[in-house]
């Protein structure tokens, strides 16, 4: 494991607190028998879209560290990589808790944007690591 594999693996460790956190946060909203999170479906369906997929893709971040190491990506691409998939977690998620604040929202506003571009960072880093690793492939067996 390359020394920026382990240095970007230990930053995205750090998350795991904060998705632990969005996990207390809706079992208290759930077990509040006053509060009106089952009430709003809408906010309960974004809320556990952003917490499922921040758990998700930190673990998929993660992954990636490993699988740079081995695409033969020029340096700015795969800090790219590297960054990218993080943080596009924290955009997603964002995206989706900051969407429906108030008590009780109809519709998301426009924080709904942070979604977006998460899921656009997270293409774009997730498709250039593929392809350079499939392109790698290519090109050793070209050379074997």
């Amino acid at each position: 494991m390359s020394r920026a594999a382990r240095l970007m693996a230990g930053l995205i460790l750090i998350l795991v607190p904060t998705i632990q956190f969005g996990g207390y946060y809706i079992l208290k909203s759930l077990s509040d028998p006053n509060g009106h999170y089952m009430t709003n479906p809408l906010r309960e369906n974004l809320e556990r879209a952003g917490h499922a997929h921040a758990g998700v893709i930190v673990l998929l971040s993660l992954i990636v560290q490993l699988l740079a190491d081995h695409a033969a990506l020029p340096r700015p691409a795969v800090w790219f990589v590297r960054i990218g998939l993080p943080v596009s977690a924290m955009l997603l998620s964002a995206g989706f808790f900051l969407s429906v604040r108030g008590p009780g929202p109809a519709h998301v506003d426009g924080m709904v944007a942070l979604v977006y571009a998460g899921a656009v960072l997270l293409a774009v880093s997730v498709l250039t690591l593929a392809a350079r690793l499939l392109l790698s492939l290519r090109e050793a067996e070209d050379r074997a």
